[in-house]
């Protein structure tokens, strides 16, 4: 498929095939400007995070020239961001020894792709590999920034000092930290996040420290995650920031406080396919495999179903949710406890869906139909899937 295919200014919703995805290219073009001043502002360098886009024209929006830098989350999007001229990437995840052949078959290109590790054992296994390809491939260590996930502890001075020894031991090349505040979904309040944002900043600068007394090259810091990217205040010592959710939006993001929701630029069109009057159901043919399975608001204050049912121009209607969802049907209702009525919407309606989570949608797709200011679809986009 082509990488930009323009269509007729006059080709419209109604003429697509639901359920499909759309992008608002206004929107995304907006919160990426919004994201980058307020970087700029903070002295620090932007690294997208690519693996809600997989897709070569939203990386070129969103990155700081053609050729990065980037964050990508599978090696299938390393290659396919490589093969479109992206040359400095991270691939962000804990390497996995069989995959190193991959990673220096990419570099092989001409990418500047870096991996990341948390432990003796993939520092033990990158340094083999640099030693018997002689590909010195660059290396940043993960650090535990609130206990989310992975890494190690940023006051572990000891644990972070034997890994980069070892890579440095075996040819490998130590280019810094990097880590991920990823606690900071869970909140909602700004100055909570913002206390996050610090969190995360002190734990970076403390392992980067702590290699650097060792003797240890540490060039990179790089933290990131959208909240603490959107409400971090000071960011010295820290040298690039990696979001990505933040382009797209979605109604988790929402929740948090990340992004309004008329920030959110990625919808699923649906189609009325019927009604359960006495139940108060709409029936639309958009499942949980067009809109994924994502259920986190109901961890949030408000719970908002599978999501939010939108008319044609993306204005949500009152408390109308998708409530329940099957394979290839979704059940649009009013939420529980709403007084407000059912919209009129006839079989053979289109609507607009808002997602929970823009990464887990996005992946039931291999395309975006691109919106324009007025609407209307100006362009297809691919994007890729996959490993």
């Amino acid at each position: 498929m082509p990488r930009y295919m323009p269509m007729p200014a006059s080709a419209g919703l109604l003429a697509l095939e639901t359920p499909c995805l759309l992008l608002d290219e206004q929107r995304l073009r907006a919160n990426v400007a919004r994201m980058k001043v307020h970087l700029a502002g903070l002295g620090v360098a932007f690294r997208p995070h690519l693996k809600t886009a997989k897709s070569l024209e939203v990386a070129r929006i969103a990155m700081t020239s053609a050729a990065g830098p980037a964050t990508v989350s599978t090696l299938r999007e390393a290659e396919y961001f490589a093969a479109g001229g992206v040359r400095d990437m991270i691939y962000a995840v804990g390497i996995a020894p069989a995959k190193l052949a991959r990673v220096s078959a990419i570099r092989a290109t001409g990418a500047d792709l870096a991996v990341i590790l948390d432990s003796i054992e993939q520092a033990e296994a990158v340094a083999a590999h640099a030693a018997s390809s002689g590909d010195a491939i660059p290396v940043l260590i993960e650090v535990d920034a609130d206990g989310h996930r992975s890494g190690v502890a940023p006051t572990d001075a000891a644990a972070l000092v034997a890994i980069g020894e070892r890579l440095a031991s075996g040819g490998a090349t130590l280019r810094g930290v990097l880590l991920h505040a990823g606690d900071s979904y869970a909140l909602n309040d700004p100055a909570a996040i913002a206390e996050a944002a610090e969190a995360e900043r002190i734990s970076a600068v403390t392992a980067a420290s702590a290699l650097r007394s060792a003797g240890l090259p540490c060039p990179v810091v790089s933290v990131g995650a959208t909240p603490t990217a959107r409400y971090a205040r000071d960011l010295t010592g820290v040298t690039e920031v990696r979001a990505g959710v933040f382009m797209f939006g979605d109604l988790y993001q929402a929740g948090v406080g990340s992004v309004t929701m008329d920030d959110l630029a990625l919808s699923v069109l649906a189609t009325v396919i019927g009604h359960q009057k006495a139940k108060g159901w709409i029936i639309v043919d958009a499942g949980w495999m067009a809109l994924s399975r994502d259920r986190s608001t109901a961890k949030q204050a408000l719970d908002q179903g599978y999501g939010v049912v939108c008319d044609l121009a993306g204005k949500p209607y009152p408390d109308l949710i998708v409530t329940d969802a099957n394979q290839e049907h979704g059940i649009v209702g009013l939420r529980k406890g709403s007084h407000a009525a059912l919209p009129d919407l006839p079989i053979g309606s289109r609507v607009r869906i808002l997602t929970n989570h823009a990464c887990a949608t996005g992946a039931q797709y291999d395309r975006y139909q691109v919106l324009d200011r007025e609407g209307g679809v100006s362009a297809v986009w691919p994007r890729i899937n996959g490993w």
